[in-house]
């Protein structure tokens, strides 16, 4: 990079600046404004990265309306919301907020989870996902986005935990993605 500042430097100053004023000062604000170019350029390709794993967790507190069908069985849904954050303190779906809707149901014990999720970062920007799996963990796929997400593509793993009899719970997900 500093080889190239440095041709164009010398270039600018032989061919076309041949002024003996500021030079230096002209050469200063060349080299500075390319560098700024680049390092922008770098820093907004690291943002963007086209494939990654965004590895994020997120509390819950949910209404759950469940029927028991008898002794075995029972079904029911929920709605879930609660804020996101990602592992990495920044990124996707960094201090935003999801919300979940699920069915389930359990049979002798073993139970199912179906839903839709819309989680959000702090710019508003917003990925849908579907997900199932049992009542503690499953597979969420990315159905849709806007902003950043839109267009995204992938899937990953989600595990959650019951943190207490109030219906709070803590779920941690990635979802390895591929952006076009």
């Amino acid at each position: 990079m500093y080889l190239i500042i440095d041709v164009i430097s010398n270039l600018w100053s032989d061919k076309i600046l041949n002024y003996n004023l500021n030079k230096g000062k002209v050469m200063n604000i060349i080299k500075y404004t390319l560098i700024a170019l680049l390092t922008s350029f770098c820093l907004s390709n690291i943002a963007l990265a086209k494939s990654g794993t965004i590895n994020f967790h997120t509390g819950w507190s949910g209404d759950v309306t469940a029927l028991p069908v008898n002794e075995d069985n029972l079904m029911g849904v929920g709605v879930y919301k609660g804020a996101t954050f990602n592992d990495n303190g920044s990124g996707y779906l960094h201090n935003g907020e999801g919300q979940c809707f699920a069915s389930f149901v359990v049979h002798n014990g073993v139970g199912e989870n179906k839903g839709w999720c819309a989680w959000a970062d702090s710019d508003g920007d917003r990925l849908y996902t579907s997900f199932s799996g049992d009542t503690q963990k499953g597979i969420n796929t990315i159905i849709g986005g806007t902003g950043k997400y839109t267009d995204m593509k992938g899937s990953g793993p989600w595990a959650c935990y019951d943190l207490g009899t109030n219906g709070s719970n803590r779920c941690e997900q990635s979802i390895n993605y591929t952006l076009p």
